[in-house]
């Protein structure tokens, strides 16, 4: 299955990596490599994430990875990577979108 990028999840993942790195730029590096990887697995495994709670729709799910939630979207010919957040933030649900 194709993995997608939205321009919003490219977005927040450069934001958090320009965080990550005002205090140590080689684990910002790291962070990117190790979230792009743990998003491939969805080309296998679409629906190893679990449901969001902020939402009843069955086609938007997550993987939770440390303090981060991978929100995306499957449909039959792709997975749609919608937004990364940290966990304590509040997802704004048209991020959803």
């Amino acid at each position: 299955m194709k993995v997608q990028w939205a321009p919003l999840a490219i977005e927040r993942v450069a934001e958090i990596a320009a965080y990550i790195s005002e205090d140590n730029s080689v684990a910002a590096e790291k962070w990117i490599h190790d979230v792009f990887a743990r998003v491939g697995q969805l080309r296998r495994f679409p629906e190893s994430g679990r449901q969001i709670p902020e939402t009843p729709r069955k086609d938007i799910r997550e993987l939770v990875w440390g303090n981060y939630r991978i929100i995306y979207r499957i449909d039959s010919r792709q997975v749609a990577i919608l937004t990364v957040r940290h966990t304590k933030q509040i997802l704004p649900l048209e991020d959803l979108t």
